[in-house]
């Protein structure tokens, strides 16, 4: 039984016993009580000689007649029963009376006025308890204030920089936080002042709070971690107030890390929130730099701070004294990517036929967290099979179900669907594959995954951080590729080509407004994105050229596309045997692998279909 079930159970035995309570006090003078009678009537009855015993505890008088009848009556407190009957002419002792008397001790009284109020005790208990719930199980009501850092003191198992792969530079850098905390005699020998921030930059997924915990793990020292958004709360002045206790508890721990996540949530440029100078985000931040100055010459705590939005970031927290370092983790390279599979894949049982290189080499562009989940995709993938091991074909599979989603097997298409998908994924293929600028060809296929009926995938054969115009250029002519195989072929063009045409038109626009590659217009940037730190996403574009300019800037995004266009056109013109032959093919066997791609595509022209695949028969006009 859980927590909750237990709180639970305790409100119903509560309720049930304070209405037993209730309905007992009520009721126990009408069910089954005794007479109550005055104390005149008591010495009336003794003077006849009708009285057996007289009970008496206290002021209470439990009487009990000859016939076996039993009374009850009260007296004053000082008043004594036997006087009472001498005064009425009774002698006890004649008159055969039993006069017992039992003290009333303090433990009964006190029972007594317990049971009394009992209704009103477990009434009360039950509101507290309610309350408590409603406020949390922390009372809240008198904790807004304090801070809501999770502490980790490094007694249970901590991360180590063996457990981060892929961002060696980082690492180095955050070594000196390291050393700093474990010998800080070392620096200050030298008088070297160690940086009391360190900030974080990447983009989701890389690694920022893993490296965090890291260098706490590296360190042995005590780690608070909290998100920038637990400081600020509706009431006024609680995210001071959580600011000021981290603080002090960081102080009275040091040597200790003090680490911010997602800090943009409080960090932005101050005047752009809804409510000025007043906002309660912006008392929060300045807390946090009062704080952050604050810090004595001797204490050795470190803030760490992570964000993905250094842009809307305000200056005074980026300003030396502050957060003095920025370390940035970027998406990993081809060696990053391997050594963080290789993390990951620790303690899995992986085929011997299973090549993390290639694997590592077929997702460019993933983050350590897209990795991360590839690599469970494929147990998951495994384990459903009942495999006990992890195979080649599963981790291509999670590759695929990572970046296009998983394959909708259940989904039904005429045959005239199927055909147009696989010249139009033909088409992206065989263009891509005669450019020599463009991107090999990894995997073609006509499988439905997500939204699309097929994809199309190439992988550039190694890491690149800049880009040419001709590879541009190159893209675009892809992009073209299908839609120019349906207009081709089917002499018709469908609705499957509109992600194409987006993908395609804000190249062709970069190009021109944004990377200076249009010769008419040379080599300047058009436009001033705006945008509200306070949202932090872009809602508007200055524009800084005319409406002539404006014009120039259409027609050349126009001639771009519309030369990509042509050069699809003549590609697929002077290569529409080879475009039939692997449109056959996918028809067939649906996917197109990367081992397959140089017997389909560097097949000469007159030669027989590659094995598997049936002949086409002339194209008919207009067919």
């Amino acid at each position: 039984m859980d927590g909750r079930s237990m709180r639970r159970s305790l409100i119903y035995l509560l309720i049930i016993v304070a209405i037993t309570a209730i309905v007992f006090t009520l009721f126990s003078d009408s069910v089954g009580g005794s007479q109550e009678i005055s104390i005149n009537e008591v010495v009336s009855l003794a003077a006849r000689g009708d009285l057996a015993v007289i009970e008496i505890r206290g002021n209470e008088l439990d009487i009990l007649t000859v016939s076996g009848e039993a009374l009850t009556s009260r007296k004053e407190s000082e008043a004594s029963v036997v006087e009472l009957l001498e005064r009425a002419g009774v002698d006890p002792l004649t008159t055969k009376i039993e006069i017992v008397v039992k003290g009333s001790s303090g433990l009964s009284s006190l029972f007594g006025i317990l049971f009394n109020f009992l209704p009103l005790i477990f009434f009360g208990a039950i509101l507290l308890f309610m309350m408590r719930q409603a406020q949390g199980n922390s009372n809240q009501t008198f904790s807004f204030g304090r801070s809501r850092a999770r502490v980790a003191t490094g007694n249970g198992p901590t991360v180590s920089f063996d457990d981060v792969a892929g961002v060696e530079e980082a690492k180095e850098d955050l070594l000196e936080v390291v050393e700093f905390l474990k010998f800080p005699e070392r620096f200050l020998a030298l008088g070297a002042k160690i940086p009391k921030g360190v900030l974080l930059i990447g983009p989701p997924g890389t690694g920022k709070t893993l490296m965090a915990r890291a260098v706490s793990g590296e360190a042995g020292v005590p780690f608070f971690s909290i998100s920038g958004s637990e400081f600020v709360e509706m009431f006024v002045g609680v995210g001071a107030s959580r600011v000021r206790d981290l603080f002090d508890q960081a102080k009275r721990n040091s040597p200790c890390i003090v680490f911010v996540d997602e800090i943009d949530a409080v960090g932005r440029h101050r005047g752009a929130g809804l409510g000025g100078g007043h906002d309660e985000r912006e008392q929060t931040l300045n807390q946090i730099l009062v704080e952050m100055d604050g810090f004595e010459t001797g204490t050795n705590v470190i803030v760490l701070a992570a964000t993905n939005r250094p842009d809307i970031l305000d200056p005074a927290l980026l300003r030396p004294g502050r957060f003095d370092r920025r370390v940035t983790l970027d998406n990993p390279d081809i060696r990053g990517r391997k050594q963080i599979l290789e993390v990951h894949s620790k303690g899995k049982p992986l085929s011997a036929d299973v090549d993390l290189e290639l694997v590592a080499r077929q997702t460019v562009g993933f983050s350590g967290a897209d990795l991360a989940n590839l690599v469970n995709e494929s147990a998951i993938l495994a384990a459903r099979q009942n495999q006990k091991e992890i195979g080649p074909q599963e981790f291509y599979e999670s590759i695929d179900r990572v970046t296009a989603g998983p394959a909708r097997k259940t989904r039904r298409i005429n045959d005239r669907e199927k055909r147009m998908t696989a010249y139009h994924e033909s088409g992206h293929a065989l263009v891509a594959h005669m450019l020599p600028e463009a991107d090999p060809v990894a995997k073609v296929t006509i499988v439905a995954r997500g939204h699309s009926g097929g994809f199309t995938k190439t992988i550039p054969t190694e890491d690149r951080s800049l880009i040419t115009r001709n590879q541009l250029e190159a893209r675009l002519a892809m992009a073209m590729g299908g839609r120019v195989a349906e207009e081709l072929v089917f002499g018709e063009i469908t609705t499957g080509a509109s992600n194409d045409l987006e993908q395609a038109t804000n190249i062709a626009q970069m190009m021109v407004t944004r990377y200076g590659m249009s010769k008419k217009l040379g080599p300047r940037t058009f436009g001033k994105r705006e945008e509200m730190v306070f949202l932090g996403r872009e809602i508007s574009e200055q524009r800084d050229y005319s409406d002539r300019v404006a014009k120039t800037i259409d027609e050349e995004v126009r001639r771009l596309i519309q030369t990509a266009y042509d050069t699809a056109k003549r590609i697929l013109t002077e290569e529409r045997v080879r475009l039939d032959h692997i449109s056959d093919y996918l028809l067939e066997h649906e996917t197109i692998d990367e081992e397959q791609v140089p017997d389909l595509f560097d097949a000469p022209f007159d030669a027989p279909p590659a094995a598997g695949m049936s002949p086409v028969p002339a194209p008919v006009p207009g067919d």
